[in-house]
């Protein structure tokens, strides 16, 4: 793998409260290594070991990124639906930021048909041809088109499955990270202070509950995809 310089700032990470884990009572005991201190019955996360796990997975991502290679990014409670968007937007990836649907990728064949439902949904709707249906015919199908438009429309271009899944809180996509798992699918998991870190191939201990956190994180994997996509295009 790529060794690379990722200028990951400590003094910005703290900055975003990345430092910041869950109450004391409420944390994995696995989290130990990663956890430097307590403080006001909250357990500080080693920022330290978080740098060079983020640094690793950012030479992950850019190794994958330069070779052509897919990704996915998940993170669907509120706090992370935009921010995930956003980057993957920006890195060209696939996302899921509202809800995980149990076996979107164990059972691929069910979500690849779905997506053609809503690419086929989508051309009618760009052409008028929605529009010249009968109104409840119409009205039946728009609100298909909306509903797989906002669990889907975020891999509505996923030919198959990711290389690389990038997940935003382990506790609350639970369902995805062991999907990944059954598959073999390599997972970046962003993990605070009550998540199991073994779960993950590369755990990244921060706060997952502040916007500013997940953003420093997704900005730094992302930064990474970009500057592998383009030394992918250089060399194709």
């Amino acid at each position: 793998m790529t060794r690379r310089y990722w200028n990951i700032n400590l003094e910005e990470m703290l900055e975003a409260g990345v430092h910041f884990g869950h109450g004391t009572r409420k944390w994995n005991p696995r989290m130990g290594p990663y956890i430097s201190a307590k403080r006001k019955g909250i357990h500080i996360t080693n920022l330290t070991r978080t740098a060079r796990f983020l640094s690793e997975a950012c030479d992950l991502v850019f190794d994958a990124a330069s070779r052509g290679k897919h990704f996915l990014i998940v993170g669907t409670k509120d706090k992370a639906a935009d921010s995930v968007a956003s980057a993957a937007i920006r890195a060209r990836c696939h996302y899921v930021n509202k809800k995980w649907l149990g076996g979107m990728s164990t059972n691929w064949f069910t979500t690849e048909t779905r997506l053609h439902k809503l690419r086929d949904l989508r051309a009618e709707q760009k052409t008028g041809r929605l529009n010249r249906l009968p109104k409840r015919d119409a009205a039946m199908l728009k609100r298909q088109l909306s509903h797989l438009q906002t669990y889907l429309g975020g891999i509505k271009y996923m030919m198959g499955l990711p290389d690389i899944v990038i997940i935003i809180d382990q506790q609350e996509e639970y369902t995805a990270i062991r999907e990944c798992v059954t598959l073999g699918i390599p997972t970046i998991c962003l993990i605070d202070t009550n998540c199991d870190p073994d779960l993950a191939d590369i755990p990244i201990p921060a706060n997952d509950d502040a916007i500013a956190s997940i953003r420093f994180i997704l900005n730094k994997l992302v930064s990474a995809i970009c500057e592998g996509r383009s030394s992918y295009i250089r060399n194709h």
